[in-house]
């Protein structure tokens, strides 16, 4: 099991990306739109850069929902190796044979 903190963090990061998702791809935009004007565009880039660090999307880690692990993700399963391993031998993922030699 992760530390209970950096799960937590973690979370917090996911909650403030959500909030903040709107006013990051109208600001991003504004930014990137050549038509617009140097001046504001320049200012959409500060106003970016004045949000909350941890609202970027880029800033969340991948982490198992059964144990909190950081490493060995499955995107699909959204679970570490470890966890799928443990619950696919204790049968609880219906299909899935565990080989042992």
């Amino acid at each position: 099991m992760a530390k209970t903190s950096a799960v937590e963090r973690n979370r917090k990061r996911q909650k403030l990306a959500e909030r903040y998702a709107a006013k990051r791809a109208e600001l991003k935009a504004i930014a990137r739109d050549k038509s617009k004007p140097v001046e504001e565009r320049f200012a959409a880039q500060l106003k970016l850069a004045e949000l909350p660090r941890n609202s970027a999307p880029n800033r969340i880690r991948n982490r198992c929902e059964v144990t909190g692990r950081p490493r060995g993700f499955y995107r699909k399963l959204k679970m570490s190796r470890i966890a799928l391993r443990e619950l696919a031998s204790n049968g609880y993922i219906p299909g899935m044979v565990k080989s042992s030699w």
